[in-house]
């Protein structure tokens, strides 16, 4: 369900992002884009890796962890308990959070820089 709002959340950054082309000049739409996405990535990698992190080791109590997990991590959930799963959830979160104000602010520099041309 998060990963339908990640990308309908994405969706309309682009949406408003293209709308803010007409209304905003290149150089301010790179310096937001480029902003949004420093943020992103501020917030989204620290807490993806903890994510990562808690996640590993909730698993690695139970039994051997998968040859590489990593690659796809949400599909592991299901071998979790509901306590375990509130324990990641907030760090799932805020790195899909992340995630997505990175991809809008790379799109809005993008768009900066083509439109500044």
């Amino acid at each position: 369900m998060i990963e339908i709002l990640l990308v309908l959340t994405a969706l309309l950054a682009v949406g408003v992002l293209g709308l803010a082309t007409m209304l905003v000049t290149p150089h301010l739409m790179i310096e937001l884009g480029l902003s949004i996405l420093v943020t992103g990535l501020v917030m989204g990698v620290p807490t993806s890796l903890w994510y990562h992190v808690e996640l590993y080791r909730i698993l690695a109590r139970k039994a051997a962890v998968p040859h590489r997990w990593w690659l796809s991590p949400v599909e592991l959930h299901v071998r979790l308990a509901s306590e375990e799963v509130a324990r990641i959830k907030p760090w799932f979160t805020l790195g899909g959070v992340g995630f997505a104000l990175s991809v809008a602010g790379g799109i809005a520099a993008i768009a900066g820089l083509v439109l500044a041309g």
